[in-house]
């Protein structure tokens, strides 16, 4: 080990980090070949957590030994070969099913400990890899999907952000943090990255040096969802694309060393920032890295990760065009699909994007009438109607172990029926989870739908939503607010379609869901809900 455990004789650590300090993550790296060849009654259940730093989750029910892998994509770059790679895992072994997640990784379920090995083998045969994807560990970096070729960047992150992730992959000296450790890297000057609700953001910015405008990043740290959610805060700083490997160095040790190991809901860096404040977390930098005050944030709008429809790219003659992946769920066949369209009419590479949907680049304007014509795109729209193309979900209880409630297919329904029964002239993002650890990032959305259970009328304990309304990122980034009231998951979809018509009916000309919460405020809001949840209790 390159460093000192300064935590190791803190007699009051988590259960958790004494048993990393016995047995690092990455060492079941070294186990999974014997635990395939002897099956997966041979697992001690003390071993069952440590899948994580491998990318592994144990689905629901965990006895019966059926693993969730994720599969990182830095900055959700796929080339042709990779997409075929992944999409011939979900035939061979995961029952056909993948998901996009919101950090751009790719998600597998179904799979068997037998089967690892081999998924392993051909994901590194693939430049592929899903260690780290989950664990106390630097997961998934979530870049610009439209590095290199976006109008909208000052800066190509695509090389930054493989720096970064190769620099990191199977890193012990960064194997053992805290708890999971977020970042986002991208120069996209809508804020397609999300950064204010990652623990380490780098964001679009110019500085002017010896009289010269010099294009970089800011740096965000402190941000993260979850039961207690935090934004992340601006440090005053400058950093230099060279840099950017050893800012994240710098911060990843800080966390690593200062971060609290005591209590295991409070091991998040938000929880230090918050403490500390970013005037001192820059005093702590300071001792690794000299940086330059902060220049001019180069921040103008965000999207949320949206790109649907046909956009040319910075190349003259080339276009990128979104398409939309409901959910964020496809399945095999469908990936080999786009991998084919992606090759015949582009350079083979599929971008994933965190709004779970995905990005065909490099597309002569000769042949986008061509590609527009494919059947494929009757289910992946370029121009999907409005409600299922701003819907986003996460796993829910189908296969995690944490959900309350089923959302995956639940929100692809209420989506799909809003589009049959409303007309909307704005989109109108609506996230739904499934527990409060908010991987489907209900925070940030105008609504937010989390499961919950509660005892109906006749006092049987049932699946049910809240709802939050107002979230955005940004300019005036904000999270969401918890409306009061309880709806049974079975009127969710009725409950919604009455209460965004009261918006639909109020709003004035062009004005979003954002602004419209704003003007108004929460209450009559509430007021409706309530109105609404009242109706359908008589």
């Amino acid at each position: 080990m390159g460093y000192t455990k300064v935590w190791a004789d803190n007699e009051k650590l988590s259960k958790e980090e004494k048993l990393k300090l016995e047995k690092d993550g990455l060492d079941i790296l070294n186990d999974i070949p014997q635990y395939a060849e002897e099956g997966f009654a041979s697992i001690p259940k003390e071993d069952w957590p440590l899948f994580k730093w491998a990318g592994l989750y144990l689905q629901k029910p965990k006895e019966d030994g059926y693993f969730m892998m994720r599969v990182n994509v830095p900055s959700g770059i796929l080339s042709h070969s990779q997409a075929l790679i992944l999409a011939g895992i979900a035939k061979d072994y995961g029952r056909d099913v993948i998901d996009i997640t919101t950090r751009q990784a790719i998600q597998f379920h179904w799979l068997q400990i037998e089967d690892i090995p081999d998924i392993f083998r051909r994901l590194e045969e693939g430049g592929l890899s899903s260690v780290g994807a989950c664990g106390d560990i630097m997961r998934t970096i979530v870049g610009n999907p439209l590095a290199g070729i976006d109008p909208n960047e000052l800066i190509n992150t695509q090389e930054i952000v493989q720096d970064v992730y190769d620099y990191f992959q199977h890193n012990r000296d960064f194997s053992n943090l805290p708890r999971k450790f977020k970042v986002s890297i991208s120069s996209n000057l809508n804020n397609a990255q999300n950064a204010e609700i990652n623990c380490l953001s780098f964001t679009p910015a110019t500085k002017e040096i010896d009289g010269k405008a010099v294009h970089g990043f800011h740096v965000y740290v402190g941000g993260g969802l979850s039961a207690k959610p935090y934004l992340a805060q601006e440090l005053d700083v400058f950093v230099r694309p060279d840099q950017v490997n050893e800012v994240t160095k710098v911060v990843t040790t800080i966390f690593r060393d200062h971060g609290y190991r005591e209590k295991r809901h409070r091991a998040r860096l938000k929880f230090l920032l918050a403490d500390w404040g970013p005037e001192a977390f820059k005093e702590k930098m300071e001792e690794f890295i000299s940086l330059p005050s902060k220049g001019t944030n180069r921040f103008e709008t965000w999207n949320a990760g949206y790109f649907y429809g046909v956009h040319p790219q910075k190349q003259a003659g080339f276009n990128y065009i979104g398409l939309n992946i409901p959910v964020g769920r496809l399945y095999s066949d469908e990936l080999i699909e786009l991998a084919r369209i992606s090759k015949e009419y582009g350079n083979g590479e599929i971008r994933t994007c965190n709004s779970q949907n995905v990005v065909i680049p490099n597309i002569a304007d000769d042949d986008v009438d061509r590609f527009l014509n494919e059947d494929i795109l009757d289910r992946m729209n370029i121009a999907p109607k409005p409600f299922i193309g701003s819907s986003v979900s996460c796993t829910g209880i189908e296969y995690c172990n944490l959900a309350l409630v089923e959302t995956k297919e639940r929100m692809r329904d209420i989506a799909n029926y809003l589009d049959d029964h409303l007309t909307v002239d704005v989109p109108v993002r609506i996230h739904m989870v499934g527990c409060p650890n908010a991987c489907g990032q209900r925070q940030i959305a105008d609504i937010g739908l989390q499961g919950i259970k509660m005892k109906n009328k006749d006092k049987k304990l049932v699946e049910a939503f809240e709802i939050y309304v107002g979230g955005t990122l940004t300019q005036g980034a904000q999270f969401n607010e918890k409306l009061k009231g309880k709806i049974e998951a079975h009127e969710l979809d009725g409950v919604l379609l009455k209460f965004i018509q009261y918006f639909t009916d109020e709003k004035q000309q062009g004005e979003d869901f954002h602004a419209f919460y704003l003007r108004l405020g929460k209450e009559p809001l509430q007021e409706k809900l309530t109105e609404i949840i009242e109706q359908q209790a008589s």
